[in-house]
């Protein structure tokens, strides 16, 4: 099981009133919601190996070199010149990350993130490594690429709370998309996403984008019947496709999930206690995590 993290407590943070705070009067709501979600996952799906996947990079530069717009929109005002772009955080979650990172590590769960490349390339890249069944947790639509039937690769999306989960594998894709994950990566890069600042093909919408892939199979395909005069696109669709072309060609590098981000060394073997229970301790008393904490060893446990 692979949790995109970020998505996670970002969904954590809004879903969870930040009137959960710590003693000290700090909100703790993205912490105590990420520790229940992830407790549920596992008493819910039993997976033997887990990792956390981190955003070491959340906008790397290799990206932006090739859409200078991309996630543009989430950077920091305040970001001082010279230094990387920050991203746009609420003012109380971002002191909530490293308690994150700090309890996930004292509990045992590996988190991983490699610089420079976000947790999506860190998920895409574990995935071709694994050996069996992979269950990515993610409210983020873009790693529905890498959903495979035939290598057993799902995409847990949340729809409402931890207790309502999109199990996506290539029936959903098609039925909602008209595509498989290999498709995916197409669609998008043709429709764009406003949320990542991908622009997409003007006047190439999702419904036009489907139509395209069904008629000429892929983003080549489509590239190729530009070229055709005897394809049946219409005169915009082909104008628009033409003009299109700089972006279309490095697209695909920028959407397309990285498979091979050198990982470092790490056990995802999911923990049955603590490992460090002092630390932990001390984090549950701090934070006022001890509820939060109790449930998610219980479910280690079971």
């Amino acid at each position: 099981m692979l949790l995109d993290t970020a998505s996670l407590y970002y969904r954590a943070y809004f879903g969870v009133p930040d009137s959960v705070r710590a003693p000290d009067g700090t909100p703790v709501n993205a912490v105590r919601g990420l520790l229940d979600f992830i407790g549920r996952l596992v008493q819910d799906h039993h997976p033997d190996d887990l990792v956390a996947c981190m955003d070491a990079d959340w906008r790397p530069a290799w990206r932006v070199e090739l859409i200078p717009t991309y996630k543009a929109h989430r950077v920091a005002a305040e970001t001082p010149a010279g230094q990387a772009d920050e991203e746009e955080t609420p003012d109380t979650l971002a002191p909530q990350v490293p308690v994150i990172e700090a309890v996930l590590d004292a509990v045992g769960i590996a988190r991983v993130g490699v610089a420079p490349y976000e947790a999506d390339d860190v998920i895409g890249t574990l995935t071709g490594l694994a050996r069996g069944p992979v269950d990515i947790v993610t409210g983020d639509r873009d790693l529905y690429q890498l959903v495979d039937d035939e290598r057993r690769v799902r995409v847990l999306y949340p729809l409402k709370g931890v207790g309502t989960l999109q199990v996506t594998d290539e029936a959903v894709l098609r039925e909602k998309y008209g595509v498989d994950g290999r498709g995916y990566v197409d669609l998008a890069l043709l429709r764009g996403d406003p949320s990542d600042g991908l622009p997409g093909v003007p006047g190439i919408g999702e419904k036009t984008a489907k139509k395209l892939l069904d008629a000429y199979g892929d983003l080549a395909g489509i590239m190729a019947a530009v070229d055709d005069p005897a394809a049946k696109l219409t005169p915009s669709q082909r104008k628009r496709l033409d003009e299109a072309r700089d972006y279309v060609a490095v697209a695909p590098k920028v959407v397309r999930v990285a498979g091979d981000v050198p990982l470092p060394a790490f056990d995802p073997t999911l923990p049955r206690e603590a490992r460090d229970p002092a630390v932990l301790a001390e984090l549950a008393e701090r934070w006022g995590l001890r509820g939060a904490l109790q449930r998610l060893l219980s479910a280690l446990h079971s």
